[in-house]
């Protein structure tokens, strides 16, 4: 089963959760993998220590110009979405912090004037920790193309009982590269104004892609009701709630694990698996039951 961690805004406590329910299902006998795929900013490695084994170049294509070929036509600028590609007194400029590789130069090019070469816009690490598969992402410093990494760590992932993704924060494209092929979505939320008003962004997008999905509340008895009301009016399960305990908050300061600082807790990431699998398995039977309507 392919789970993703996401939240709408950044703090809620989503790698938190992402890597206690990992080793809470590494006790099980399962295969586990984990995938931190916040390349901006990756941090399950300083909770879960994993001894890296493997380190790999994330790349994109990026377009290179044939001179010789070369006319100076200036189609290349105009089919560039991304502003990459300027042509100056029939001299072609390509700016490669802003191309997105999607390749469009090569194809319009009436002269056939372009090649693909390989850029480098980060590394992929990849190691193992308490039986769990690791592999994190790191976004070179000025990159953009963090959607690239992301790629690169999900295509680095092996064969696993379980695979659980850390998302970055938020609802743009980095996330929608993380989240966009997996089975589950766990929505972090905390209660407060903003925490809501970033959850009804994510429940859009998960919507959209049309994962089945659930919220999780940290920190939730601070703030106010207004995430638990709004649950409700849109029928969204809540299946995890952390409290806002202090014992938490210093053992995330020394960067430990919190179901082995405090093991009352694993019984409460248990819970969450056992509701999420529930969930998962309901949709799926309602998503059968759905397609023999639509054939018969």
């Amino acid at each position: 089963m392919k789970i993703a961690i996401a939240s709408g805004k950044g703090g809620t406590g989503k790698t938190t959760i992402a890597t206690n329910l990992a080793l809470t299902l590494a006790n099980t006998g399962r295969t586990i993998q984990i995938l931190d795929c916040d390349v901006e900013e990756p941090n399950c490695h300083i909770f879960l220590k994993p001894e890296i084994e493997s380190t790999a170049p994330a790349t994109v294509l990026m377009p290179k110009v044939i001179e010789e070929k070369c006319t100076g036509c200036g189609i290349c600028a105009e089919v560039c979405e991304y502003s990459a590609i300027a042509v100056i007194k029939g001299k072609v400029l390509i700016f490669p912090e802003l191309c997105h590789g999607c390749g469009a130069c090569k194809m319009f090019c009436p002269e056939d004037a372009f090649i693909e070469v390989p850029r480098e816009v980060g590394v992929i690490e990849e190691g193992k920790t308490n039986g769990i598969r690791f592999v994190h992402g790191l976004l070179n410093i000025g990159e953009l193309m963090s959607p690239a990494v992301i790629d690169g760590v999900k295509k680095a992932a092996g064969e696993q009982d379980i695979l659980i993704i850390d998302s970055p924060p938020g609802t743009s494209c980095p996330v929608i590269a993380a989240v966009k092929d997996a089975e589950f979505v766990l929505l972090v939320t905390e209660p407060t104004p903003f925490g809501l008003n970033d959850l009804e962004l994510a429940v859009g997008m998960v919507r959209e892609l049309n994962i089945p999905f659930a919220v999780a509340i940290n920190r939730s008895d601070v703030g106010n009701e207004d995430v638990k009301k709004y649950c409700k009016r849109e029928e969204i399960e809540i299946i995890l709630e952390i409290p806002d305990d202090r014992r938490i908050a210093e053992a995330y300061s020394r960067g430990e694990m919190v179901i082995h600082a405090l093991p009352e807790y694993k019984k409460t990431f248990e819970t969450c698996w056992a509701k999420i699998t529930d969930l998962y398995q309901n949709a799926l039977h309602t998503e059968q039951q759905e397609k023999a309507a639509t054939e018969s």
